[in-house]
């Protein structure tokens, strides 16, 4: 399934229906009284959340939606029927803006959530409505309210226990692949991870949602490489898995590039809960891990981990760890 994670729709609300101007028509009654019925009210438009929804990608190709309109009132007093709602699925996470994409509407934190977009008419009056002492047979009667119309635009932020963060082929992917049942692209060269990818991970009966970035290098905050586009979905953890590849010269000036473009974008970033997991021990021996580990966890109040991701009881250890951070 492709990843889409900011849409722009036209929704339409129904029209509400129109009164009833009728008269009652009966044998042997020759002046029968009003009898119109009213309108029925239009349907909305309401935005619903799924958990099993993680891109916005149904709006790509349609981006018009109209809710149903309400039908005209009857004789005999009959009310016209109610438009139907339309409810349209969205991840939760989306956030709903205004037409200038800048005034947020709603936010969808939680499954299930549902919210009226845009209100459908109202049904007009029939003419019965209009009876009165001095005047027995109105001929007036309302026609039904518009619906309310206009754009709305959709932002996906994914939301996630902890977001696994780092430069290009870190490894990544792989750690979710390893502990989830996610299923990413997982190849040797950078940005193979081209969108954010969820993964739910089990340990003593709890669960972890894990979100996998993809890669951030220098610049990105303004855009370089996969950029800003993506760093919007880390603002949503709740924690900050920080992967860095040990066989890297210089494990400082990695941790410190991505940090720097975290806080260049949004310095709350900075004052997330982090964990450090140095990556592939597999290609090092044990002296050297424990050096670079030592070196790096210098002066740092961070916990530091290391990782194989070809060695279960490294993948094992990582997870009972995941636990503490969102228990």
């Amino acid at each position: 399934m492709k990843f889409l994670d900011q849409v722009k729709i036209f929704i339409i609300a129904g029209n509400g229906g129109s009164g009833s101007p009728s008269f009652r028509r009966e044998k042997f009654i020759e002046f029968g009284g009003p009898d119109g019925g009213d309108g029925g009210k239009g349907g909305s438009v309401v935005l619903k959340s799924e958990r099993n929804l993680n891109t916005l990608i149904d709006y790509r190709y349609q981006q018009h939606f109209k809710a149903e309109k309400g039908e005209d009132g009857k004789g005999k007093n009959k009310t016209g029927k109610s438009g139907d709602n339309l409810f349209l699925k969205v991840p939760v996470g989306t956030q709903v803006f205004e037409e200038d994409n800048k005034t947020l509407i709603y936010d969808f934190k939680k499954e299930n959530e549902e919210f009226v977009v845009a209100n459908g008419g109202k049904g007009g009056f029939g003419n019965t409505r209009f009876k009165s002492s001095t005047n027995r047979a109105p001929k007036k009667f309302t026609k039904g309210a518009k619906g309310e119309e206009f754009w709305i635009w959709l932002q996906l932020k994914t939301i996630a226990d902890i977001g696994i963060i780092g430069l290009p082929n870190a490894g990544k992917s792989s750690l979710l692949a390893a502990i989830t049942s996610a299923t990413p692209k997982i190849a040797n060269y950078k940005f193979t991870t081209l969108s954010p990818n969820l993964g739910v991970a089990i340990y003593d009966d709890k669960e972890i949602t894990l979100a996998d970035i993809p890669g951030l290098i220098e610049g990105a905050h303004t855009g370089v490489g996969l950029g800003i586009k993506f760093l919007k979905h880390i603002e949503r953890c709740k924690t900050l898995l920080h992967m860095i590849d040990i066989t890297t010269e210089n494990l400082e000036t990695s941790y410190n590039q991505v940090r720097k473009e975290l806080g260049n974008y949004n310095k709350d970033l900075l004052t997330k809960d982090e964990l450090v997991v140095l990556n592939k021990t597999d290609l090092l021996d044990e002296e050297e891990i424990n050096k670079k580990k030592e070196d790096f966890s210098k002066n740092k109040k961070l916990e530091v981990f290391t990782l194989s991701i070809l060695d279960k009881n490294s993948i094992s250890n990582i997870k009972s760890k995941l636990i503490k951070y969102v228990s």
